[in-house]
């Protein structure tokens, strides 16, 4: 056996054996004595008895154990051509003093708080600050609209909300404080306070429950870490649900730290001052383990990147942030470089830069197509590593695991099972299915540290969502094979959550914003290829009768109501107005035979549907999405 395959059946066979020597490369206030407790399934705890503090282990440590002078962090922003480098110790102090301004509003242990920010350091500041004093975060991405953050507020219930003035989307400058106050005024759960950050292209104005982020900073005296259990939250992170109500992840100190920390070195090969660059956004999963948390854990240095770094003014944006900051790992989506083969084809941007610092790339938040594979690997004569996960799992389910063994590479599939996650695919009857026989891909029980430990004040929706449709597994949602050498094969979501460039969207959620339309009967949202971004949502609507509007009218207003209640991040481009929807017998609209028909690959045509001729009628427009 190799060194993969003796460290993967290690980690299945003993995982206390396994993760109780993986938790040794943290430091604890009280070492567990218990790796993990299994004592009330499918509630599994890791380290239940142990004490530590995920913002010391991030940044204290380092500055303790000599690395203060290390840049921690390097802000590059193309929006507003400006770079900033941040120490390890100077990260230590603007932490600590705003952990101090929380700990002066009243946050203690438990409580919750909203971060809703640009791409800029102070959204780290604000999440460590957060982890140093035991409160749980919650971060909403700047792209959303008022509406989705007020849903939000709602759900976590926070004691503070932090924001900044603005974010800037290209040319343009978005201001963040007018979303916000309309999201409150929409909540019925009010914070007591909001911090805003001031930036210079845009001042915002300040209301009674409003504190200015710099002159709390200068009052304030600095906090020490806390203490907390390793089952105590460190944050909540809303990913969209089935049924239009975000789902809130919750995450563990403990096992969130101790896998965050194995996956540099195993996965990611990265060691103690290298340069690791996720080219996402803060307000995703890959953004909160991959930008902030794990680089930091092994001591990296993390690249915050503000903007796009594809497409104009630079289509050389990621070759010039790797050549000139010395990245050695770069992890995107693999719509960055379908965009990256769009705009530079035969790689003359790249011609223009040394980037022989960089050893890897992966790609993750959506397959990664072969064809592109091929593209990027031939261009940067690197390991090109395609892996698989999800915002529950926060951490890579299956990968080649760069610091363990590499393994050959099968395009179109990101290779096997890492360490730590039994990957199963079953059959329709439960069992597990032959090798090349595609079904439901599950996760056998008890999921490795790190991974979701339940919904944020819903334990019986978490079981309801992910552990109740097979007795004894973990339903990822996703659907695929493993090959007869335990290759995995993810071909996509097997629920109407659709995968938008890395970002996941409810079908569901558009289709209740769309419902509100007053000309609106009926609609459908469904989520069809796209080459650049993986996947797309395309609507398609009813009218009510006498309605007698401009169907080009009507879309776009759709497009636009959609935009103000979700944000741009939905991308919905069209919605195209029909005479009928497809439907059973019993009135369930026939989504996936849409979808089959919009893929290109059309299904038999169900037996219990209505009416076949208003199928035959819609298939012109649905291939149009084609």
């Amino acid at each position: 056996m190799g060194s993969y395959q003796e460290t993967f059946r290690r980690s299945i066979d003993d995982p206390e054996g396994f993760w109780g020597e993986a938790a040794q490369g943290l430091s604890w206030y009280q070492a567990p004595t218990q790796v993990l407790d299994r004592s009330n399934p499918p509630f599994y705890r890791w380290f239940p008895d142990g004490v530590l503090n995920t913002c010391y282990n991030a940044v204290d440590r380092h500055v303790e154990g000599g690395r203060g002078d290390q840049v921690a962090i390097i802000h590059d922003s193309a929006v507003t051509s400006s770079q900033r480098k941040i120490t390890y110790a100077e990260l230590l102090e603007q932490v600590s003093r705003f952990a101090g301004v929380l700990a002066g509003l009243g946050v203690i242990k438990g409580d919750r708080v909203v971060i809703y920010m640009p791409m800029i350091p102070e959204t780290l500041v604000a999440m460590l600050a957060c982890a140093r004093i035991g409160a749980v975060h919650s971060v909403v991405f700047g792209g959303f609209a008022p509406h989705e953050l007020a849903i939000r507020i709602d759900d976590a219930r926070p004691r503070v909300v932090i924001s900044a003035s603005c974010g800037i989307e290209g040319q343009r400058v978005i201001e963040y404080k007018p979303f916000l106050d309309a999201a409150i005024a929409e909540a019925e759960n009010k914070p007591e306070r909001c911090v805003i950050f001031q930036r210079p292209q845009a001042t915002a104005a300040l209301g009674g429950r409003d504190l200015d982020w710099g002159e709390v900073m200068t009052a304030a005296s600095p906090a020490d870490c806390i203490p907390v259990q390793a089952t105590d939250p460190l944050y909540i992170l809303y990913t969209s649900g089935t049924t239009g109500k975000p789902k809130g992840v919750v995450r563990d100190n403990g096992g969130h730290a101790v896998a965050l920390h194995w996956t540099m070195t195993n996965v990611y090969d990265v060691a103690p001052g290298d340069v690791y660059w996720a080219a996402s956004d803060v307000g995703w999963v890959v953004g909160h383990s991959y930008i902030v948390y794990a680089p930091l854990l092994a001591g990296c240095t993390s690249v915050l990147y503000e903007g796009k770094p594809v497409g104009t003014p630079d289509p050389g944006a990621f070759w010039r942030v790797v050549s000139e900051h010395g990245v050695r790992t770069l992890f995107t989506a693999p719509t960055a470089f379908r965009a990256i083969k769009r705009e530079d084809p035969k790689g003359e941007y790249l011609a223009r830069y040394d980037v022989s610092c960089l050893r890897y790339l992966f790609l993750a938040g959506e397959r990664t197509d072969p064809d592109t594979y091929h593209w990027a690997a031939d261009l940067l004569q690197i390991p090109v590593i395609d892996h698989w996960w999800q915002t529950e799992t926060g951490w890579p389910i299956a990968a080649n695991c760069m610091g363990v063994e590499q393994l050959p590479v099968k395009p179109g599939s990101p290779t096997k099972a890492v360490p730590g996650w039994n990957v199963q695919v079953l059959s329709a009857g439960g069992e597990p299915a032959p090798a090349g026989v595609e079904g439901p891909i599950v996760v056998k029980l008890p999921l490795p540290p790190g991974a979701l430990t339940t919904l944020y004040g819903d334990d019986d929706w978490f079981v309801a969502s992910y552990m109740s449709r097979y007795e004894g597994y973990y339903l990822t949602g996703d659907g695929g094979h493993i090959d007869a050498d335990d290759y995995v094969f993810v071909m996509g979501r097997t629920d109407d959550v659709i995968n938008v460039a890395g970002h996941r969207l409810s079908t569901g959620e558009i289709e209740e914003v769309i419902a509100t339309h007053p000309d609106v009967a009926e609609c459908a949202v469904i989520g069809v290829h796209d080459t650049l971004k993986g996947q797309v949502p395309r609507g398609f609507v009813v009218l009510k009768a006498g309605a007698q509007r401009d169907p080009d009218e009507v879309s776009s207003e759709l497009v636009q109501l959609v935009r103000d209640q979700i944000g741009a991040v939905a991308s919905v481009k069209d919605v195209a107005v029909v005479g009928a929807l497809p439907k059973t017998r019993s009135g369930k609209i026939l989504r996936k035979t849409m979808r089959s028909i919009a893929d290109g690959t059309p299904e038999p045509v169900p037996s219990t549907i209505d009416d076949v001729g208003v199928l035959d009628r819609l298939t012109p427009v649905l291939l149009r999405s084609l």
